[in-house]
């Protein structure tokens, strides 16, 4: 086995695990041993691509940017140049901004409490950057088509559109009993922004 499939195995293996980890203790309550134990790679097959398991939860948090930015891209590349196929594909993945038990959003919490590690505050602010420049991408890609007013601001929608979700990733940790704005009022809100003619 060449060495970058080994490295695509191993990643795809040490993330697995580590949500199911996640899915099943918490954040704070998985070990490196626990990743150890459930993915069946020893300390040094780990430590070879990772110093901690903060460094798998940046993994977990850059995959979903990445998986969403895939699945944008196809429904682009083979949807046609229409603008309710990819937002459908995006609404698709907003659903889990409001979910208490997603990985991405335990994961984000957890990291969020770690801010002040250097390490830390690196992967945070490259999740963000990151989520920008997708979101970026992602208008300019409607504009390009035709179906995205030119009048808007990529950098500052783009932006907004952030800071929107990880608002609504944070409010999915809070004990609220019943939210007035919801998922389907975010997918309401930035379609609203994107097509609106000025």
């Amino acid at each position: 086995m060449k060495q970058e499939e080994r490295r695509k195995l191993t990643t795809r293996l040490l993330l697995d695990s580590t949500k199911e980890l996640v899915r099943e203790k918490g954040c704070h309550a998985v070990t490196m041993k626990d990743i150890m134990m459930q993915s069946g790679l020893s300390k040094g097959a780990i430590f070879h691509y990772v110093k901690a398991k903060d460094d798998i939860f940046a993994w977990i948090l850059q995959e979903q940017l990445e998986e969403t930015n895939e699945q944008f891209m196809n429904e682009v590349e083979h949807g046609g140049k229409t603008f309710d196929g990819p937002m459908r594909r995006l609404a698709d993945r907003f659903t889990t901004l409001a979910d208490a038990k997603d990985v991405t959003n335990q994961v984000f919490i957890y990291l969020l409490g770690k801010e002040d590690q250097p390490a830390v505050a690196e992967a945070l602010k490259q999740f963000y950057e990151r989520s920008v420049q997708l979101s970026r991408k992602w208008i300019l890609t409607g504009q390009r088509h035709g179906v995205i007013s030119e009048s808007v601001d990529t950098d500052k929608t783009a932006e907004m559109f952030v800071l929107l979700s990880l608002g609504l990733r944070v409010r999915s940790s809070l004990p609220f009993a019943s939210p007035s704005f919801h998922i389907a009022d975010y997918s309401s809100f930035i379609a609203g922004i994107l097509t609106s003619k000025k």
